[in-house]
Order: structure tokens, then sequence, then C-alpha cells
């Protein structure tokens, strides 16, 4: 089997984290910017993904599995949970809660692959084929669509291998880059009349807004951006927020490339950009078996999506997760006989 050399990979990515963290600093220099949530996000991603390759090396089944029976569990057990009410448990937002299930999808998925036995997988599939449904009954059909598309790439990593890996994270990666690239062009107006009125309908009008107010903000302060949280206060009509979602978390404008672009300015941008690459080179370098590999990138990039039409990012909880998973994808395992699976067939 091939064995990366960690050290360097996971010092690109402390430096990439850091560099964020000091940018965001500089964007707030100097204004009434608040610029703690961003480096909340920055700390629970780092902490996530440390306990996950913590865990991942010591349990690389159990880990993950837990972790997706315990978001399942918080969605599902609370008394009227499922009723899509604003301030249910546990993130008090249906589309975050969503966020949450794909992530646990993505877990259970790993879980499956790394596991021995025909009875495990099946039952760690249901824990993955429950979250989906679940994330239906929150009301949240773009986590549905997301989790069911993580499914299915998870069956279809199944009899792939190293040699297969790099392919399928390409074209993980191409998915998020046009998704962000359509909302540019739904924003910019670049697309055809009749498919960007279509799509504005899907997004809902005043997301779109949001984001236009967004992108005007990037165009005046295209270095900085206008401060960290300071979005609401910059914005023309700070209290226009969509009515289709109720949030807990306001002034923000839905979406993390958008809401980077117009409080940190293009550099922002570019820190989230870079760091999704690294997370992907991390997994195309990762020792686990390609389908855990696969199963962790399809639920990540799944999240990017999500993240990209809603501010799904901005709760602590998501972002831990995220790095969890990644964590747990690209652990090293104490020895070979302790991943819970085989290596790839062709390593």
């Amino acid at each position: 089997m091939v064995r990366p050399d960690y050290g360097v990979v996971d010092a690109v990515g402390l430096a990439i984290l850091a560099g964020w963290a000091v940018w965001v600093m500089i964007a707030a220099a100097g204004r009434a910017a608040r610029p703690e949530g961003a480096l909340l996000a920055l700390l629970a991603v780092t902490a996530g993904y440390a306990a996950g390759r913590i865990l991942g090396a010591l349990l690389p089944v159990l880990a993950p599995a837990v972790a997706a029976l315990v978001v399942l569990g918080l969605v599902v057990l609370p008394p009227s949970r499922l009723s899509a009410h604003p301030d249910a448990p546990p993130l008090g937002y249906p589309n975050a809660d969503a966020a949450l299930l794909v992530l646990a999808i993505g877990a259970a998925c790993c879980a499956a692959w790394a596991a021995h036995g025909t009875a495990r997988r099946a039952g760690l599939a249901l824990v993955a084929a429950g979250s989906a449904v679940a994330a239906l009954l929150l009301g949240s059909a773009a986590g549905f669509a997301v989790g069911l598309a993580v499914m299915l790439c998870s069956l279809a990593a199944a009899r792939k291998t190293r040699h297969h890996r790099l392919l399928g994270l390409a074209g993980l990666g191409l998915a998020a880059a046009l998704l962000v690239g359509g909302s540019c062009a739904v924003v910019f107006g670049t697309l055809p009349a009749g498919l960007s009125t279509d799509l504005t309908g899907q997004l809902t009008r005043p997301r779109v807004e949001l984001w236009h107010r967004a992108v005007g903000l990037a165009e005046r302060h295209p270095v900085r951006g206008v401060g960290p949280e300071r979005f609401a206060d910059a914005s023309e009509a700070p209290d226009a927020l969509p009515s289709d979602a109720p949030s807990p978390i306001t002034g923000t404008p839905r979406s993390a490339p958008f809401q980077l672009a117009a409080e940190q300015g293009l550099p922002g941008v570019a820190f989230l950009a870079v760091a999704y690459g690294w997370l992907l080179f991390a997994l195309w370098r990762s020792s686990r078996p390609t389908p855990v590999v696969l199963s962790a990138a399809a639920a990540l990039t799944g999240l990017a999506l999500l993240a990209t039409v809603d501010h799904v990012l901005s709760y602590a909880v998501v972002t831990a997760g995220a790095g969890f998973l990644a964590g747990v994808a690209t652990a090293r395992p104490l020895a070979d006989d302790e991943c819970g699976g085989a290596a790839d067939p062709d390593d």
C-alpha cells in the first residue's frame, strides 16, 4: 500500500487554516466587525479534524458509525422533531439539520465500507438511508437530494481502486465548481432568460437579491470586504431576509462564497477554494480504502453544495462535523489489521 507523507499534507492544511485566521483578523482590523464567528468556525473544523484523525485511527468503524447514529438520534428522537418547526433541536434550522444529516450519511457509508460482514454493512446502510429520509421529513428537499446522491456515489465507489480515486475526486470537485459558477451566473445574469428565471424561482427571489447585495459589497470592497459579520450593517436593506425558511442566524447572504466575498473580500473566497482543494488532495493521498475516501468526499462535496445556496456553515457543529468526517477518511490506521477493512486491491 502506498504510504503518503502525512506530515507534509497536514502541515499544508494547518498553514491554510492559520493563514485564513490571520486574514479574518486583517479583514476585521479597524472596523466594528465581529471576527469571532469566523474564528470559531475555523477552530471547530480544526478540532473536528483532529478528533476524526485520532478516532479514525483507533476505531475506524465504530467512530463514524456512532457519529452517524448520534446525529440521526438527535434529529428523530425529540418529540415533534420532524415537524420542521424553526426552533426544533438540534440546530433549530431545518436546512442546517439536513446538512448535518448529509455528513451523517457520509459517516455511515464510510463505516459500512470499513466494516466486515454483510449484516453490519446492511445495518449501516439503513442508518444512511434513514438519515436521508429524515432530511426529507424535516422539509429540506435539497438535503434529501444531496443525501441520496451521496449514497449513490458511495455505491458507485464499491469496486473502485486507488487508480480510479483521482477521477472520482476530480468529478466531485467539478460538480462543486459548476454549482458555484452557476450561482454566480444567476447573479450576473449571464444565463439565458428562461433558465435564469427558473433558477431564480427555485432559489427564491429574496435569496438571489441577497446575493446581488453581497456581490455589490464585494465590488466596492474587493480586498478586505466590509468586515466579518458586517453584511447586515453594510447592506442597503439589512432586514430583507428570505421568508421561506426562518433561521436564528440573520444578516447573511445565505451563501458561504458570497458571504466571504462581501465580508472578507476576494482573498476570503480564495482561502475557501484552496481549503477545499487541499481537502480533495488529502483524500487522494489517504491510505484508507477508496470506497471510504470517495464516500467521505461525496458527503463533504454535498455539504459544499448546500453551503453555496444557504448559510449552513454558520453553525459550528456543522463545520466541526465536516472536519471530523475529513479526519476519519484521512486517518492513518495504527496497523493494517486495525483498519476494519481491506485496502484497495491494486495497492
